[in-house]
């Protein structure tokens, strides 16, 4: 669970370097994807291997830089991220109902009427 410290301590990190002049949400969201793919080339031909384990280190650091850009792309936006992610949840929960989701890989659009 991101605090609200954490993610004041993200945007002073980069407030005290004067960095927001270079953080548009295009460059945010650019940086945000680059991280992500930095993410999954962890995971990039490991075959059946799907533990984690052993790259705990790495997905450490490259999650954070995820979540580092999230914070600094919501900051731009003036939004707020845990009402934006109870928004999302809560249309979650409308889109895949326990009763059709649960132990299924299913999207939504899949879901028998």
């Amino acid at each position: 669970m991101l605090r609200d410290e954490t993610i004041a301590r993200v945007v002073k990190f980069r407030d005290e370097r004067n960095w927001r002049q270079f953080h548009t949400p295009k460059d945010l969201a650019i940086s945000m994807s680059l991280e992500a793919a930095e993410l999954l080339e962890l995971f990039q031909w490991s075959g059946t291997d799907l533990e984690c384990r052993d790259k705990l280190p790495q997905l450490r650091e490259e999650l954070a830089d995820v979540l580092s850009y999230c914070i600094l792309l919501a900051d731009v936006c003036e939004l707020d991220l845990d009402e934006i992610m109870n928004e999302k949840v809560t249309k979650n929960e409308a889109k895949y109902p326990v009763e059709k989701a649960w132990g299924s890989a299913a999207k939504y659009t899949q879901f028998s009427k």
